[in-house]
């Protein structure tokens, strides 16, 4: 086979090829619906007014029989509210941002899992943080409410230590 046919072959092979991984990028990425967007905004929520003491915008995104698991406790809405209120007073503030994210919609029930990626800022700095999270929603009266969520912290990599 000649230079020229091979090179004419790998265009038209390229050719072929490179609209499908085009088209099979786009998919992946294809944007999220209503309710997906609703359901992001709803976990974002909840950090917002974690982070603000705020209890009523909290509790207008949790349904009635809201809870959680973090840090190997279980807590409904009023003691993991209560436990970050005694955290801010302490002097302990956190950053959370919901990030890589991953929603499932089936009629009226939802559940999302995701990577928060924050920090935690006390008297001795700010350090990064990662926690790994889901979530499981249900579409009450016409509002996407968290019914239960669950947190892994991801453990931070020690620091190298130089000439030992």
């Amino acid at each position: 086979m000649s230079s020229s046919l091979r090179i004419a072959l790998a265009i038209v092979v390229f050719e072929l090829i490179f609209p499908a991984h085009v088209s099979t990028a786009r998919a992946q990425q294809k944007p999220f619906t209503s309710d997906q967007t609703q359901i992001v905004d709803t976990i974002s929520t909840i950090f917002v007014a974690a982070r603000t003491d705020d209890v009523a915008k909290f509790d207008s995104v949790i349904a009635s029989d809201f809870y959680i698991f973090d840090g190997g406790t279980r807590f409904n809405g009023d003691t993991i509210m209560s436990f970050i209120k005694a955290q801010h007073a302490a002097g302990r503030r956190y950053e959370w941002n919901v990030t890589e994210q991953e929603v499932h919609v089936s009629c009226n029930t939802a559940w999302i899992a995701y990577t928060n990626k924050g920090s935690i800022t006390d008297a001795s700095g700010t350090m990064n943080q990662k926690w790994l999270e889901s979530a499981f929603l249900e579409k009450q009266a016409g509002s996407w409410k968290i019914v239960f969520m669950h947190s892994t912290r991801v453990p931070t990599q020690p620091q190298e230590t130089h000439g030992k």
